[in-house]
Parts: structure tokens; C-alpha cells; sequence
């Protein structure tokens, strides 16, 4: 249970940190560079980005949806719902910024269309959303890790003797 919790929280937080890095850092500064290096830096961190937000995406579900499994009570639906938010954040990816980044890919070596700018807006839009999906999920593993801890410290403390 510990191992698999260990993971979970490796796993998400590497996920919302990696999203929210993008969001708040990256994405930004997509907004106040010339739209050719936007577009050319756009698709080359997008290739690169691929497989490890894929498998970071995948750790994130697997590991939230097995501690679901293992938990009881509240941590088990606490854990589901980080399962399900993951998962999220990799349909929203893979339905709302893969073919996204597709198209901009194909503008960074042509040129872009008159109405760019609605589809990089659209792309944001999905960029924040599953940022936020993968932050919530990370905060309910942590919830769950943080109440297992004090239930753990509470089984261990001796218990008071009776007073007559």
C-alpha cells in the first residue's frame, strides 16, 4: 500500500508539475515571442514532449486507480476520483491538444491560417483545463497520503490508561 502510494504521488506530481510548468511558464511565453519561433519551438517541445507526458499521463492513472483499489473508505474514492482526473488530462490531450499541435506543426514549416490565433486560444483553453485535472489529482493522492499517515501515527501511540 505505502509502495503504491509512493508512486502515486511520484507520478501525479511529476504530471501537475509538468503541466503547470507549461501553463505558467511555457505557454506564457509562447504569447510575447514573434508566432514563427512560437510555432517552430511549439512543435519541437511537443515531439520531445510526447512519450514522457504519455507515460507520465499513464504512471498517473495506473497508480491512482491500483491504490483504489487497494484502499478502503474514503481513500478509495478519493484515489478513483485521481484515477479518473488523470485519465482526463489524457483524453483532453490526446482529443483536445495532440490535433492542435498537429496543425501547428504544418504551420511552422508553411504558414499559419488567418484564423490561428482562435486555434492556439483553443489550445490554451485545453492546456489549462487538463493542467488543473492533473493538479486536483495530485492534491487527492496527497490527501489520501497525509491521512494514512496520521491514522498510522494514531494506531501507534499507546493507548491511555482508564480512569476509575
Amino acid at each position: 500500500m505505502r509502495l503504491v502510494t509512493g508512486l502515486a504521488l511520484l507520478s501525479t506530481g511529476l504530471l501537475a508539475g509538468a503541466f503547470g510548468y507549461g501553463a505558467v511558464n511555457v505557454a506564457t511565453t509562447f504569447n510575447v515571442v514573434p508566432l514563427d519561433v512560437r510555432l517552430t519551438f511549439h512543435s519541437a517541445l511537443m515531439q520531445m514532449n510526447g512519450p514522457v507526458m504519455q507515460t507520465t499521463m499513464a504512471l498517473a492513472a495506473l497508480s491512482s486507480l491500483a491504490l483504489a483499489v487497494l484502499a478502503r473508505g474514503t481513500h478509495r474514492y478519493l484515489a478513483g476520483a485521481a484515477g479518473v482526473l488523470a485519465v482526463a488530462s489524457f483524453l483532453i490531450t490526446r482529443f483536445g491538444n495532440v490535433p492542435i499541435n498537429g496543425r501547428i506543426k504544418v504551420w511552422a514549416v508553411t504558414a499559419p491560417p488567418a484564423d490561428y490565433a482562435t486555434h492556439l486560444q483553443r489550445w490554451e483553453a485545453f492546456n489549462i483545463v487538463r493542467t488543473l485535472t492533473a493538479l486536483v489529482a495530485f492534491v487527492l493522492v496527497i490527501t489520501i497520503a497525509i491521512r494514512a499517515t496520521r491514522t498510522a501515527q494514531a494506531d501507534r501511540r499507546p493507548a491511555l490508561p482508564a480512569t476509575a
